[in-house]
C-alpha cells in the first residue's frame, strides 16, 4: 500500500492540455487525495466504496464521475480485491484537465457558458447516471486513441454531453474548502484505512480517535463535521454495505454474515440492516435472488 497520500506533483506535462489513461491494477489506490486537477473516472471494472467530500456510496461498473480541483476522493475497493492470492482486477479509464486547457476563455466566453457552469458544480461531484453515462463512458474510451485537435475536441464533446444532461446528480452537498489540506486529508486517510480494515470486528471509539490523534468527544465532533454524519452511522453502513454484497454472493449463511460484518448478535443485524435498507436481510437475499433469476431469463 502506498504512503501518505501525495498525488504525483503535475498529472499534465507541460506541453500537454490534458491527460488520459486506461489503468488495470488488482485494486484501485486505497489512498484518500486530493489533487487541483479536474477528473473524470469511468469505472469499467471494480466493486467497492465511492469517498468523494464527505459522501460515501458503493461503486461498481460503468461508475462515472466528475470531480472538481481539490476535492478528496478515493475509489475504495473491496477488501477482497487486497488478499494475496486475489484474481480480482480493476479498469478505470481517467482524464485529469485544468479548466484552463482553453486558455482562459472559458471564464468569459459565451459559448463556453454551460461548460463554465458545469466546472462550477463540479466542486461538490457530479455522478453521471443513465444514457449520459453510457454516451460519456463510450466517448472516453475512443478518446483514448485519439490525438491532436481530435482529442481536443472529443474532450470537449464529452465536457458539453455532461453539461447538457439532465443525468447527473451532486454528490456532496456542502463542501467547505478549509478542509483540504494535505493535513486534513492525510488524518482523514487514517481513519478510513484503519476503518476499512478493521469495520468486521468491535471498534472502540477510542481506537480510532487516538489515530486521528483526538480526544473522542473532538474526534466525534470533527468526524461529523467532515462526514455529515455521526461515527456510529458511518461505521454503520459501512458494515450494512458489505452485508449486501455477501448476501447478493449467497456463500454463507445470514448468521455468519452478520458476524463478518461486525455485528455482535443476530438480533442487531436484522434491526440495524432494517433500519438502513428497510427491509430483513433475508427478504434482501430472496429478492434480490429472484430479480437475478428473472433477469437471466430475460437475457437468455
Amino acid at each position: 500500500m502506498k504512503k501518505g497520500h501525495v498525488i504525483p506533483k503535475a498529472l499534465i506535462p507541460e506541453n500537454r492540455s490534458f491527460v488520459i489513461r486506461k489503468q488495470i491494477e488488482p485494486y484501485f489506490d486505497p489512498t484518500f487525495h486530493l489533487h487541483p486537477e479536474f477528473q473524470i473516472s469511468y469505472v469499467m471494472e471494480g466493486e467497492g466504496n465511492r469517498f468523494v467530500g464527505d459522501s460515501i456510496k458503493p461503486f461498481k461498473a460503468n461508475d462515472l464521475v466528475l470531480i472538481g480541483p481539490n476535492l478528496p476522493h478515493v475509489w475504495r475497493s473491496h477488501n477482497a480485491y487486497f488478499e494475496k492470492d486475489s484474481q480480482l482486477s480493476t479498469t478505470v479509464v481517467v482524464i485529469y484537465f485544468h479548466d484552463y486547457f482553453l486558455g482562459e476563455t472559458v471564464h468569459e466566453r459565451e459559448e463556453l457558458e454551460s461548460i463554465r457552469h458545469l466546472f462550477q458544480r463540479s466542486q461538490c461531484g457530479i455522478e453521471i447516471t443513465g444514457n449520459t453515462q453510457k454516451q460519456v463512458g463510450e466517448l472516453m474510451v475512443e478518446l483514448l486513441e485519439l490525438n491532436g485537435i481530435d482529442s481536443i475536441i472529443q474532450l470537449l464533446k464529452i465536457l458539453n454531453t455532461i453539461a447538457l444532461s439532465n443525468e447527473c446528480h451532486l454528490i456532496t452537498d456542502t463542501h467547505s474548502k478549509s478542509y483540504n489540506t494535505e493535513a486534513e486529508t492525510d488524518r482523514m486517510n487514517k481513519v478510513y484505512e484503519f476503518i476499512m480494515n478493521n469495520f468486521h470486528r468491535k471498534i472502540q471509539l477510542e481506537e480510532v480517535a487516538s489515530i486521528a490523534s483526538m480526544t473522542c468527544t473532538s474526534f466525534s465532533r470533527y468526524f461529523k463535521s467532515r462526514v455529515n454524519q455521526s461515527f456510529s452511522d458511518f461505521l454503520k453502513e459501512i458494515r450494512i454495505e458489505y452485508a449486501c454484497k455477501l448476501l447478493k454472493e449467497d456463500k454463507m449463511n445470514i448468521n455468519r454474515i452478520g458476524y463478518e460484518c461486525g455485528f455482535q448478535s443476530l438480533t442487531n443485524f436484522n434491526k440495524q440492516f432494517k433500519m438502513v435498507i428497510g427491509k430483513q436481510p433475508h427478504q434482501y437475499r430472496n429478492e434480490y435472488q429472484k430479480m437475478a433469476v428473472e433477469s437471466y431469463h430475460h437475457y437468455s
